[in-house]
């Protein structure tokens, strides 16, 4: 790496990252923060473990439906415009959230908080491919990425804190919860709309020299993808290679998602108040996101991901089963911090898989369908939790589910390298 290559990427990295990822941090708490809203919100509104569980989930049913349509969109008027509408939109819902009175309106409001998020996830992944070349995808999209757990291990005291401001001005603190952490995700799509640059070309905040070095290297490895891979977007979204890691995407986000919207419940099974509640349940995702940033970084240094994904999503699968298997609470919750470290860690490594042989448009389409298949898993995993909890009186048996389904993924991934070698695309190196 040359000195204006390093200092190119050190200055687009510094300039964008930050910023992208306070907003991902508001976007995955507003998705995420009912689960902490439930130690309250439950009782208040009569929710038993499976309506509770539909509804955390149902949010991924409408994003999936409207993901790859607003992907599609963004790259018809721009990052930036489409990215700072979705901000908007989610966090006036977001804050919405406390109004809600029962069952019927929490599943709406849960289902128009996807749609309105929906989008956000693949479009910053594609907006990254047109700033990062595909050598550095895998430290910078482990940074970016870093925002799921920190997200989770911040806003487990920040959330339960907030629950204790129960009766000012008559809301109840599930309802102080939602309001306050909604309304920085509508500021910070008005910002979006100012800080963000589409493309290099455009960024005044760098040197010309460094524009026209980052614009020259972006288009020459557009276009050598497209010399041995040019797909239209419908035809993405049949490509074997797009289908595999959408499997993959399906098992990975079941496991995240399912155990996250949970986990504090089953802490507070320990015996626990809801701010040791809160303070317990940092540990798993504060622990993932050092796993996240490191293991990304490992990647980028080895030019590997297959294997750096396999082992990743092992370590996470086994991690969730002993979970399962554990009754003492330090056990279980070491094994959920393992299995936390593994599937954060798999994260950045998965998601430089189909930059790698998708550009344009169709990265833009393929990225998106691929989360929309991830957000399936994110919407059934819950609901199928809470069923067995509502069944058996336990987590157990749900949790075995998740480990096993996660086992699955890694042999899609295995196979990965025979359905999707790009012998003379210089990413191939990097994706597999």
């Amino acid at each position: 790496m040359d000195q204006l290559e390093r200092d190119t990427m050190r200055r687009v990295g510094r300039h964008l990252i930050p910023f992208l990822m306070v907003c991902y941090f508001f976007n995955f708490l507003d998705r995420t923060n009912v689960s902490f809203a439930a130690l309250q919100m439950n009782k208040d509104l009569g929710f038993s473990a499976s309506v509770f569980g539909l509804g955390a989930g149902i949010l991924f049913f409408t994003y999936m439906l409207c993901e790859t349509p607003s992907n599609a969109i963004l790259v018809k008027v721009g990052a930036r415009k489409w990215l700072a509408r979705i901000m908007v939109t989610w966090g006036l819902i977001a804050a919405g959230m406390a109004f809600v009175t029962g069952e019927t309106s929490f599943l709406v409001m849960r289902a128009l908080l996807g749609a309105a998020e929906a989008g956000f996830f693949p479009g910053i992944i594609f907006y990254l491919t047109l700033w990062f070349p595909g050598t550095h995808r895998a430290r910078v999209t482990g940074l970016f990425m870093a925002c799921i757990p920190l997200s989770a291990a911040i806003g487990a005291p920040f959330s339960t804190s907030l629950l204790y401001m129960d009766g000012i001005w008559d809301l109840r603190g599930w309802q102080w919860m939602f309001i306050l952490q909604g309304l920085p995700s509508v500021v910070l799509g008005f910002m979006t709309w100012f800080y963000l640059t589409e493309r290099p070309a455009e960024a005044h905040w760098l040197q010309p020299e460094q524009r026209d070095w980052l614009s020259a290297r972006l288009a020459s490895e557009g276009a050598r993808k497209e010399e041995h891979l040019s797909l239209g977007m419908l035809e993405t979204l049949w490509n074997g290679r797009v289908l595999v890691l959408s499997a993959v995407a399906f098992f990975i986000a079941a496991q995240l998602l399912g155990v996250g919207f949970f986990l504090p419940t089953i802490v507070k099974g320990f015996g626990l108040s809801n701010m040791q509640t809160g303070l317990v349940s940092i540990i798993p995702p504060a622990c993932g996101a050092a796993a996240m940033i490191w293991w990304g970084r490992r990647s980028d240094r080895h030019m590997e991901r297959r294997f750096h994904l396999a082992g990743a999503m092992t370590v996470g699968a086994l991690g969730i089963i002993a979970a399962g298997f554990f009754d003492d609470p330090v056990l279980k919750m070491i094994a959920f911090t393992v299995s936390a470290m593994g599937l954060n860690g798999s994260l950045p490594v998965f998601w430089t898989l189909a930059p790698a042989f998708l550009t344009g448009p169709s990265a833009a389409v393929g990225i998106a369908f691929i989360n929309s298949v991830a957000a399936l898993g994110a919407f059934l995993a819950p609901y199928m939790l809470g069923l067995v909890k509502d069944a058996t009186g336990s987590f157990t048996g749900g949790l075995y589910i998740l480990g096993a389904g996660v086992l699955v993924g890694v042999v899609c991934v295995l196979g990965f390298r025979h359905q999707t070698a790009l012998e003379h695309a210089p990413d191939a190196a990097e994706a597999l």
